[in-house]
């Protein structure tokens, strides 16, 4: 399906973004506690409108 050339490339791909996201993150990781304070609520509130609404669509299919 995939020559061994592309699955090479694949990979070293994979690796090399794996660790690129992984700098970036780490570099970034300062920045992220002092102006993202309290997102979590923000997770919390969407999961939640995603389950209501999926509630309502099983109430209504009854």
């Amino acid at each position: 399906m995939f020559s061994q050339g592309q699955l090479l490339f694949a990979g070293a791909f994979f690796i090399s973004f794996v660790i690129a996201m992984i700098y970036a993150y780490r570099k970034d990781a300062k920045l992220h506690t002092l102006f993202y304070k309290g997102n979590y609520k923000i997770l919390i509130a969407f999961i939640i409108f995603i389950g209501l609404l999926f509630m309502i669509k099983i109430f209504f299919k009854r």
